[in-house]
């Protein structure tokens, strides 16, 4: 709403009358010299017959010049302080510290679950070689029926009729000499597995190196949105001292207008600065894994000003004590033992083997023998006559009596058991050269593995020289930026004075305050990229990734 003074037909007395105006017809009338030449003076402006606008009425319809205008006609204010890098809410959010940060992307990093799953996997592997060496323990049942004339599994007699039988067999072998197969497998899984364990160990940091990369930039970004807000404080405080001038008549409207350009850069300043912020914050939450749009705040780390000086170990021995500690070397040179083992393992091939088998069998059969039973009774049975002398003598025989039935099913597996034990030893004399075949592979791995651990060396020492020489590249940008703001802020102190007392133009002015506000930018960033070089070098001392 806009107010109109309209002077009244008795006595000159005002009344206000309200009319809506748009932002950008206020802005306009805002910035028109005639305007604010009547709004100096105190004069009221007449357009056709109605006298309109004072002083006061005019003041309060415009107030103060518009912030930033949007493209809807809205003003935008944009807070943050360096602690919250992010907009000022209403509710609480929750505030990420670094460690969190890292813990959330160590849970969610996919890769590092797929490692997980490789070490377990490899343990596994592990412990089934170990089981290798146990017997091995085999039961076969078997059900068959035949027909016709064909030979009794039990009595090995031939006879023609309907059989049905079964077989029951328990097998056992006890590998006694594999050509050392066995013992070297399981020494190449057990370097496999820690290979795996040391190249999870490289993601996880890998990881949380990225994450606190993201953490660093967000706190770069949010300390420049700081310097870029209070930039706008400055220059807003020069549009009113600029202001008051120019309404009193003892500054060249022009001035205001170069300052109101000023207060407008800045303001884009913050506003792209806080764009910068919303990347940065982004980039951190898909560092862990999060889906964007999560509302938090990270914990403002307070790092001081760093102490420039030289770092405290060369290249060559930052390279030599990684070599010791990165996981990613002793990975790869556990992968090149473990290839090692592995020609041992195809060697085996060439050696005779010797196992120890035993096997219990027993069978049963529809067809089977009788099963008699003595009932223990004497049964006498006259079998013919012989002539002694005259008279007819009768033969007879005594047997105990009996009762024949067929044997149970139990019955009869327990009678048909048989045993055996033998020793098998079996020589490789000719096997289309398959043994040479697997040597001379198992060879050409065990040579790739050793290339892989050079070549992991080589990009391990590169990228040692390139972090050490990039430290030192930081801190020389550092300590020239440093000097260099020291000096822009002396510059820009003393064309502030000048400015004031009306000796430099606003031009003059507003290039001594961008060239200080450009540097202190540079500086907030060449702080934290030093911070970050030392902590790379640190990492690779296998030192923790702390601000402590």
């Amino acid at each position: 709403m806009a107010l109109f003074h309209r002077l009244s037909q008795n006595g000159g007395h005002g009344e206000c009358k309200h009319v809506t105006l748009t932002p950008q017809i206020r802005m306009t009338i805002y910035q028109m010299p005639f305007t604010r030449f009547l709004l100096a003076i105190g004069l009221t402006l007449t357009i056709g017959t109605l006298p309109t606008t004072n002083l006061a009425c005019l003041a309060q319809t415009l107030g103060s010049a518009p912030s930033a205008i949007t493209p809807g006609g809205s003003a935008t204010a944009v807070s943050a302080t360096a602690g919250s890098a992010t907009n000022t809410q209403a509710n609480a959010v929750q505030v990420l510290g670094l460690q969190q940060c890292i813990d959330i992307a160590l849970k969610n990093n996919i890769t590092i679950q797929q490692g997980q799953l490789q070490v377990e996997s490899s343990e596994l592997q592990l412990r089934q070689s170990r089981f290798n060496q146990l017997p091995s323990v085999n039961a076969f049942v078997s059900q068959n029926i035949s027909s016709g004339y064909n030979v009794d599994p039990v009595t090995y007699q031939f006879v023609n009729r309907t059989i049905g039988s079964n077989n029951v067999q328990l097998n056992a072998t006890v590998p006694i000499f594999q050509g050392y197969q066995l013992k070297n497998t399981i020494r190449q899984n057990k370097l496999i597995r820690q290979a795996t364990e040391k190249e999870l160990a490289a993601t996880q940091n890998n990881v949380a190196l990225n994450v606190i990369q993201q953490y660093l930039n967000v706190l770069t970004g949010a300390e420049q949105l700081a310097i870029a807000r209070r930039q706008v404080e400055t220059s807003q405080a020069q549009v009113d001292r600029t202001q008051k001038l120019v309404n009193a008549g003892a500054a060249p409207e022009a001035n205001l207008f170069e300052i109101r350009a000023t207060l407008a850069n800045d303001q884009l300043t913050v506003v792209n600065n806080q764009n910068t912020v919303d990347l940065a914050k982004l980039a951190l939450l898909q560092a862990m894994n999060l889906p964007a749009g999560q509302p938090f705040e990270v914990e403002f780390i307070n790092l001081p000003d760093p102490r420039i000086e030289a770092y405290e170990l060369p290249a060559s021995e930052v390279y030599n004590v990684a070599k010791q500690t990165q996981p990613q070397l002793l990975g790869a040179d556990l992968r090149v033992e473990a290839a090692r083992r592995s020609i041992e393992v195809a060697r085996a091939g060439l050696y005779p083997r010797l196992s120890l088998s035993g096997s219990v069998n027993t069978i049963y059969s529809s067809n089977g023998n009788p099963k008699i039973t003595p009932t223990g009774t004497i049964v006498t049975t006259e079998i013919g006559t012989i002539n002694v002398g005259n008279a007819s003598v009768p033969v007879s025989t005594t047997s105990t009596g009996f009762v024949r039935s067929e044997y149970t099913f139990l019955e009869q597996l327990n009678n048909n058991i048989s045993q055996g034990i033998s020793l098998n030893l079996n020589i490789p004399i000719f096997g289309q050269r398959l043994a040479r075949t697997n040597i001379t592979n198992a060879t050409i791995q065990q040579r790739n593995a050793q290339l892989n651990a050079d070549n992991t060396r080589l990009q391990l020492r590169q990228q040692i020289e390139t972090a050490y020489t990039s430290l030192l590249a930081s801190s020389n940008r550092y300590q020239a930026t440093e000097a260099s703001v020291i000096s822009l802020e002396r510059a820009f102190r003393a064309a502030e004075s000048r400015y004031n007392a009306g000796s430099i133009n606003a031009t003059d002015y507003n290039i001594a305050k961008n060239r200080y506000d450009i540097a202190r930018g540079q500086l907030v960033q060449a702080k934290y990229d030093y911070v970050f070089r030392v902590k790379i070098l640190d990492f690779y001392q296998n030192k923790p990734l702390t601000f402590n």
